[in-house]
């Protein structure tokens, strides 16, 4: 398949099944609900910003007439409402069949989250894990759960999480931190698996990453940053060479829905940043391991929320 190219028609028949997709608003997020709904899946989008929720749910209605399209509120930035967010989850499906962590910021400012965490560290990974980590009995009530974080080629330019200073306190730079974070999200999928696969659940954790793809997050960044080079450069550069938002969530689709793939395999376009989604080599840097026992510990301690994988 690799060979002809995987595309959205290959995504089998998700009636029945329900899944969880946060940042559904916009840009990756919003094809990838999309294209769930349209071959049969219910879609829990999960959104900070309800008015764009909206737009978003029409938008998708307006080329799935049937979509099955549900938002609930959630700001990742606060851990207050992550655990809202899961609580209304969680009272409506006692089962969770995919959940794609595809919500994130990227090269802003230094900023604090309303706990206090560094934002990007805060909204891409952390929030994250205590959404995953509450929604987890109800992933595991599926027979075959599928958990897909997105990541970036960024996490090769990261660095893993300092265990005493993971906010990058006195040594912030936007990028710094961006890429701890998608490092992050790398070794979270990669951890989350190793934990799947000790218990022996039908779950599995996949990683993805969207190369460069022309949505609204580089504009963002650009305006959030007003308008810094780097941030220019890359907004350019998607505009000219970046693939659109629904090639660009194809790798997520794939990993969250090809019924060949295998938890704890890496999804992206096929020439790095362009091309389609095939399965990536993992490099395994030296220190991986411990580098995923530190993000576990860091990510309990600072949102008081342990991730707990058991048989249901």
């Amino acid at each position: 398949m690799d060979g002809l190219g995987w595309d959205a028609t290959h995504i089998p028949d998700l009636g029945g099944r329900v899944a969880v997709v946060t940042g559904a608003n916009g840009g990756l997020g919003l094809e990838t609900a999309r294209e769930l709904a349209r071959h049969g899946a219910h879609v829990v989008m999960a959104v900070r910003d309800q008015q764009k929720a909206q737009s978003a749910a029409e938008d998708i209605r307006a080329s799935v007439p049937d979509a099955a399209l549900e938002i609930v509120p959630m700001d990742l930035a606060s851990q207050a409402s992550v655990r809202g967010a899961a609580e209304q989850i969680l009272s409506g499906h006692e089962r969770i069949d995919l959940l794609v962590n595809n919500a994130g910021v990227m090269g802003i400012p230094e900023r604090r989250t309303v706990d206090g965490f560094e934002m990007q560290f805060g909204v891409d990974h952390l929030g994250h894990w205590t959404l995953t980590a509450m929604l987890m009995p109800a992933l595991l009530r599926s027979p075959d759960a599928r958990i897909v974080t997105v990541t970036s080629t960024a996490h090769h330019i990261g660095r893993s999480v300092d265990v005493g200073n993971p906010h990058l306190h006195g040594r912030y730079r936007p990028w710094r931190a961006y890429g701890q974070a998608k490092l992050a999200n790398f070794h979270f999928g990669l951890g989350l698996q190793r934990e799947l696969a000790r218990t022996g659940t039908g779950a599995a954790s996949l990683i993805a990453h969207p190369g460069l793809s022309n949505t609204d997050l580089q504009a963002v960044s650009v305006k959030e940053t007003d308008g810094g080079a780097s941030q220019r450069f890359f907004l350019m550069l998607a505009h000219r060479t970046g693939m659109s938002p629904a090639e660009g969530a194809l790798s997520q689709l794939r990993a969250a829905t090809d019924p060949h793939a295998k938890g704890g395999e890496f999804y992206g376009p096929r020439w790095v940043n362009n091309g389609p989604p095939v399965r990536k080599p993992i490099f395994r840097r030296v220190g991986m391991t411990s580098a995923i026992t530190k993000l576990w510990r860091v990510s309990e301690r600072e949102t008081g929320v342990a991730l707990t994988v058991s048989r249901p």
